[in-house]
């Protein structure tokens, strides 16, 4: 597990741990959440246990839960990581619902990409989403990333498959 804590104006990110497993089922239980996501629906805690346990064993891949200052809640979750055979670092975040359309994607992700940028000296970041779903598209475009292509990705277990658009992000300055 990492030791990285980033800090923004309303959120703190801090490793996510096994102990925020109930927090953390508030939202991968819920199928309007899931909606979009690679992972199938969690239906109990247990299983959102055992992944982050094993999430958190993972070399270079930087796992955050979102914590609003406000209050201390744990809203959400992201992480940043190394794409697998190029320099590219890709990233993805996911939110209680009831935290949608109040800039924390966005802030988080902001954060999460300052912070490998400058921990890390990455220059280079891609992500996707589903076509469908043009609300991440805008949390990626207010990132700075840029449209790149048009591609698709599936479900861990192949079950569903999204079309999506592809973003790429270059930074050109070294942090």
């Amino acid at each position: 597990m990492h030791s990285y804590t980033l800090e923004t104006e309303r959120l703190i990110l801090r490793p996510l741990t096994v102990s925020d497993a109930e927090a953390a089922f508030v939202w991968l239980s819920d199928p309007e959440v899931n909606r979009f996501m690679p992972y199938n629906l969690y239906t109990e805690v247990e299983p959102v246990r055992q992944w982050i346990a094993s999430a958190i064993q993972q070399e270079h891949y930087y796992l955050f839960g979102f914590v609003r200052k406000a209050n201390g809640l744990l809203i959400g979750s992201g992480d940043v990581s190394p794409k697998d055979y190029t320099a590219a670092w890709v990233f993805g975040y996911n939110l209680r619902r009831d935290c949608w359309n109040q800039g924390y994607a966005t802030e988080a992700t902001r954060a999460m990409i300052d912070f490998a940028h400058r921990e890390f000296g990455i220059c280079d970041f891609q992500a996707e989403h589903a076509i469908a779903n043009p609300a991440s598209g805008r949390v990626m475009e207010k990132c700075g990333l840029v449209f790149d292509h048009f591609g698709e990705y599936s479900r861990f277990d192949g079950s569903e498959t999204f079309p999506a658009k592809y973003y790429k992000l270059h930074i050109e300055d070294a942090p």
